[in-house]
């Protein structure tokens, strides 16, 4: 968000001249730009920007960095129409309470990206960046060094953007992110800008200026940090729009009912552990679930306990998989797990504390005890990168558990030659 201390006049014949009660050069380069047009275009850029972030919030509350970025562009009109008054007030309300609603407003911009990406929003920071800049700024209004008040809110700035660089040009969830990628390119031109400005207040570049004066080069950085802060802003919205879109992408692989993982997401992460096991040789293991009485459940209590049943379940069963298993629900009352890494033996013993867990469970309905087969397979090369082939003989197992008495595990060998039918095991 923009901070500034300058400002032109305008004479009969067009010419922008520097009002310093000596008349000025004329800045024709400058005849067409009036600085109470940009202030105002600033003003309402993000006032309009609010009310869009407002309408976000108010139809998704719990996206909580909209609140910061609407507080954020409002606080920003705030500071702009103060900053404006120069000439028309006191010099200590633009410099004094202007500049720092405006390096406050860059701080709320940027503690949204870091509630976007659910990190603290480091108020005591913030506020103390806010409060060094605002004494710097008091310090030489005293003293009247223009130079020195347009460094330190530029800086001030500049500051606040470094300190949010990093964490949009992260990788999250092992990808970029491309709308957080354009903010933080966004932001770096931002912060070159800012010390621009910084370099050339102190250097005279373009010419003197005061606190009623600007030069060419100021009005140029000027016009840079208020396209740049617009663009900032719609940049959010990118992040906001890929944000929606992974969410979208991840409901398409969710169970509604239960929240694990459908058959669709069940076979891709399939698909790539059976790939990654042909290359290293390294097994995996599948657990193949179905709940023992489902349909005669549903069929007398209802669909109502039917569906408590199968989020029993899930429960259950999620208490005892490490972080890197996939639990899924393919079918009605059939579940499928991917255990990565993990041989026939292993899979053995977590199938069998899958089924102390759902033995613990007692459903409200009729005093019971949860009760599941399941069946056990390991990824063989005779597999290869078959899927449908690993499915098949994990749901054999599974049909071997359920004519052993169901409630019980049972586990698939592989042949020498071949895929051969399941060796019973009880549990």
């Amino acid at each position: 968000m923009p901070s500034h201390d300058v400002r032109v006049k305008e004479t009969d014949d067009g010419d922008t001249r520097r009002d310093d009660g000596t008349g000025g050069r004329p800045c024709r380069g400058l005849a067409m730009l009036s600085v109470p047009t940009l202030w105002i275009v600033f003003i309402i850029n993000f006032v309009s920007l609010g009310m869009v972030w407002i309408y976000v919030l108010r139809n998704y509350p719990s996206f909580t960095a909209a609140r910061f970025w609407a507080a954020a562009t409002i606080l920003a009109s705030v500071g702009a129409g103060i900053s404006g008054l120069r000439g028309s007030v006191s010099p200590w309300l633009p410099i004094i309470i202007g500049n720092p609603i405006l390096i406050f407003s860059c701080g709320l911009a940027a503690m949204g990206i870091r509630r976007f990406y659910n990190r603290p929003p480091q108020w005591r920071i913030h506020l103390a960046i806010v409060a060094v800049s605002a004494a710097g700024l008091a310090v030489f209004t005293v003293f009247d060094h223009m130079a020195a008040r347009v460094t330190i809110a530029s800086l001030a700035s500049a500051l606040i953007l470094v300190l949010v660089l990093p964490l949009m040009f992260a990788r999250i969830d092992g990808r970029r992110r491309p709308g957080a990628q354009l903010t933080g390119a966004i932001a770096t031109l931002m912060v070159t800008v800012y010390v621009a400005r910084s370099v050339g207040a102190l250097l005279g570049l373009g010419g003197a200026i005061s606190f009623t004066t600007f030069n060419s080069f100021q009005a140029v950085i000027l016009l840079l940090i208020v396209f740049l802060s617009m663009a900032w802003n719609f940049g959010f919205m990118l992040m906001a729009i890929d944000r929606l879109h992974s969410e979208v992408a991840g409901l398409a692989l969710l169970d509604d009912l239960t929240g694990v993982a459908n058959r669709r997401h069940m076979v891709r992460r399939m698909t790539k552990e059976c790939a990654l096991a042909q290359q290293s040789g390294e097994p995996f293991s599948v657990l193949a679930i179905d709940l023992d009485g489902f349909k005669a459940i549903n069929d007398r209590y209802g669909h109502a306990a039917g569906d408590e049943c199968l989020r029993l379940f899930t429960r259950a069963a999620q208490s005892r998989l490490r972080p890197d298993d996939l639990l899924s629900r393919t079918g009605g009352d059939e579940f499928f797990i991917v255990l990565p890494a993990t041989t026939q033996r292993e899979a053995a013993m977590i199938a069998r504390y899958v089924l102390e867990s759902c033995r613990a469970q007692v459903l409200p309905f009729d005093g019971a005890t949860l009760a599941v087969s399941i069946g056990v397979a390991q990824w063989h090369p005779a597999v290869g990168t078959d899927v449908e082939r690993l499915i098949a003989v994990a749901d054999k197992a599974l049909y071997a558990a359920k004519s052993q008495g169901k409630n019980r595990y049972a586990i698939f060998d592989h042949a020498p030659r071949g895929l051969e039918p399941p060796m019973r095991q009880s549990a």
